[in-house]
């Protein structure tokens, strides 16, 4: 059975086979599946509890519409997981609030159409086999409440949502891992063979396994390692708009391709957020500032194929405006890097992500599989020696945040 708790100097854990640095989603399913493998897990986490950094800053959204195929590989498995997450956690009537209301890609620009069509047949490629395209006819048909300029979407019904924080509260309530609040890597400790231990303000836990799965934070904990990674945190903001009759709540996430703006409905409001590509690197912060007119920038976007939010907007008072800010985190062919750091024994990887919450299932699984020794590091193609081995695919998901 597990344990989430702040650890006092007698029940600071000495000793584990595997810790995990990061208690978000990525994490923590990371560390459920270590556990369940038979290894003794710690997880720490510097904060007051988990799920409380970057997960709950996105949208918490999951999709099957990639064109990466180590993508797919991922999101396919990641969703089933999701799906039957009670019987896999072993919680009977576990609710994590899953919501299949579909992924909806729209564009207005004729000129980007056929490469819609070609999303839909690499999605095919890569297994995904129910996307969709629609033409301007039938996407004004099904979604009524888009601008007539739509000229095209992908669309896939099983793309949805879910609580992130009880999807990884079910994670950690249905492992045997310790989860260790209030407890900062502080420094990696190596030795002739490799990893031996993590070093945190509470004291010395030796290892010869860690997996660094701390999100915005990642590249430093590499660093504490002697290791150098391409990641890159980056600021993403969205906002909570408060319930308006406005609204369609049955809608899909529905993202304008060429502006990257995008919204989904939410207990009677919705989220809205702008990926914006201009949006410079910067260093890891859990205090990220706001910007004032971000709200207003998105929803001015956001009118273009969603005419309804300009009545909204026009009316909308501060207080009913909530934004928030977390951080994506991007490698240089915008996807995650799992696995063992070979130039240093032990030290594994699961991070890089803008996708995290909607791959941490399947990636967590993967990291305790190359541990253990089922997969061999050279059968995951996300392996962080890729970019070295000149084994690189560009792929062309949309809503990447860069392109």
């Amino acid at each position: 059975m597990s344990r989430i708790f702040v650890p006092d100097a007698a029940e600071m854990p000495r000793a584990a086979d595997a810790v995990v640095v990061g208690g978000g989603i990525v994490g923590v399913a990371t560390a459920f599946w270590l556990s369940r493998a038979g290894l003794d897990t710690v997880l720490v986490e510097m904060r007051d509890g988990l799920s409380t950094l970057t997960t709950p800053n996105s949208i918490e959204c999951f999709r099957a519409q990639f064109t990466e195929p180590a993508m797919a590989e991922l999101a396919l498995p990641s969703i089933a997981i999701f799906e039957n997450l009670a019987e896999v956690i072993g919680i009977p009537g576990y609710d994590v609030s899953l919501r299949h209301q579909g992924y909806l890609f729209v564009t207005d620009d004729p000129a980007t159409v056929p490469d819609m069509k070609a999303s839909v047949e690499q999605h095919r490629r890569v297994g995904v086999t129910d996307s969709e395209f629609l033409d301007h006819d039938e996407l004004l048909r099904r979604f009524p409440y888009l601008s007539d300029r739509a000229v095209a979407a992908t669309f896939r019904q099983n793309d949805g949502w879910l609580s992130s924080h009880e999807a990884t509260q079910g994670f950690a309530k249905g492992s045997s891992a310790r989860f260790l609040l209030q407890t900062r890597a502080t420094g990696i400790g190596l030795d002739g063979q490799g990893v031996c231990g993590v070093e945190t303000n509470r004291g010395t836990i030796s290892t010869r396994t860690v997996v660094n799965a701390a999100g915005p934070f990642a590249g430093v904990v590499c660093r504490m390692a002697g290791v150098e990674l391409p990641l890159e945190p980056v600021r993403r903001q969205k906002a909570f708009i408060s319930p308006r009759p406005q609204i369609p709540q049955d809608a899909p996430l529905t993202i304008d391709v060429i502006q990257d703006v995008y919204w989904r409905p939410e207990t009677g409001g919705a989220y809205i957020a702008w990926v914006d590509p201009d949006e410079p690197a910067g260093d890891p912060r859990e205090d990220l500032p706001l910007d004032w007119d971000y709200p207003a920038v998105v929803l001015d976007k956001l009118v273009r194929l969603n005419p309804f939010w300009d009545e909204i907007a026009a009316t909308l008072k501060g207080e009913e405006i909530h934004p928030s800010a977390g951080q994506y985190v991007y490698t240089p062919d915008d996807q995650p890097l799992i696995g063992p750091v070979p130039e240093v024994a032990g030290f594994y990887v699961n991070c890089g992500y803008w996708a995290g919450v909607m791959l941490s299932p399947e990636a967590g699984r993967r990291i305790a599989r190359l541990v253990t020794g089922e997969m061999k590091p050279e059968e995951n193609a996300l392996r962080p020696t890729r970019y070295a081995e000149g084994i690189v695919y560009e792929g062309g998901s949309f809503l990447r945040g860069r392109h």
